[in-house]
């Protein structure tokens, strides 16, 4: 901005004006926006105004975030902005297993639930010419007014035929109480199918496992068991064991629950174990029913080994890869409990 000042100058009795060029550097000609300077009455004569020169005069244009001004920023592109495939971002897990991929995040702020359902994997053949349909319910479904300490998500999957009628493809049972930490992380948990539901001979038992390679740590659920043939009326309980090789190297035992058919125990317990040793190590889970004499050891209701080659097979081993195969992720089944050999 250049300005001139002028200074009166008395020389052999007349007045004269003498021109001072300031020296403030002058800014060059360009075509940013420059917010006008509003022009006021001055009433003081030692003020001296200030204009822009007309080279500096603002246009008017429309986008900008000038004060009472638009001026133009341009477009959008949207191949920047592009998301990728949702087969990549939700990848289902290595494994056969019938698996629904979904997402759940609780809003205090309004207390709502808010459950995605994303992909579906692993459709048995027989439903695939079917339509496919989700049920969801949060159990308990009572409408009493009483306080429920912990809900449970009900996601069932139904296959519509061409007759009409509705066949039960399976169902995921997502507890609310203990998990929504990882509340809107995209979770793929397996569908507890028909055959599933059919308890075996000693028992089923439901486990989850998930390990760490960062943490070198192995985590064990015992939610629940079914169909228990109970010797007794002291309870039962769960005993969970790390092997390696032919070595026990560390045993953990739950509270006793219920003497139910179909106990609850929640039971969760950690073991250290270190990357190299995943093919050496299996897991032990015991149903007993503790004896009254304490000298005397527990009854022993059924056995239940997970674990690599060496030791599993079958769904037992299916279950250990894919807890290897999807780290940091709870890879949950339901086993059948054999006898003790």
């Amino acid at each position: 901005m250049v300005y001139y000042l002028w200074r009166r100058k008395k020389k052999k009795g007349r007045s004269q004006y003498e021109e001072l060029l300031s020296t403030a550097p002058s800014v060059p000609a360009c075509t940013a926006p420059v917010i006008l300077v509003s022009k006021e009455s001055w009433t003081r004569p030692s003020e001296i105004p200030f204009t822009l020169p007309p080279r500096f005069t603002p246009l008017a244009h429309r986008g900008s975030l000038s004060v009472r001004m638009w001026y133009p920023v341009g477009t959008v592109l949207a191949g920047l902005y592009s998301s990728p495939p949702l087969n990549e971002v939700v990848a289902p897990p290595p494994g056969m297993a019938t698996r629904l991929c979904f997402s759940v995040e609780y809003r205090h702020s309004s207390e709502q639930l808010m459950v995605s359902l994303l992909r579906l994997a692993n459709l048995p053949p027989r439903f695939h010419g079917n339509v496919t349909l989700v049920e969801i319910r949060l159990l308990p479904d009572d409408r009493c007014q009483v306080c429920v300490p912990q809900s449970t998500l009900s996601v069932c999957v139904l296959s519509v035929g061409q007759d009409g009628k509705r066949h039960a493809v399976g169902r995921v049972l997502f507890p609310l109480e203990g998990e929504l930490a990882g509340a809107g992380r995209v979770l793929w948990r397996d569908l507890e199918t028909e055959d599933d539901t059919q308890c075996s001979e000693l028992g089923d038992v439901q486990i989850s496992l998930s390990y760490s390679p960062s943490l070198q740590r192995l985590s064990v659920v015992v939610p629940r068991a079914r169909g228990l043939q109970l010797l007794t009326d002291a309870g039962v309980c769960v005993q969970v064991s790390l092997q390696i090789h032919t070595q026990v190297v560390k045993m953990k035992r739950s509270c006793v629950a219920n003497s139910e058919n179909d106990p609850c125990f929640d039971h969760r317990t950690t073991f250290k174990l270190r990357s190299q040793h995943l093919d050496e190590a299996c897991l032990r889970f015991e149903l007993q029913q503790p004896n009254p004499v304490r000298s005397e050891p527990p009854a022993l209701l059924g056995v239940l080994v997970l674990g690599p080659f060496m030791y599993a097979k079958g769904p037992q081993l299916q279950h250990w890869m894919d807890m290897v195969n999807t780290p940091q992720e709870p890879v949950q089944l339901w086993h059948k409990l054999r006898r003790a050999t």
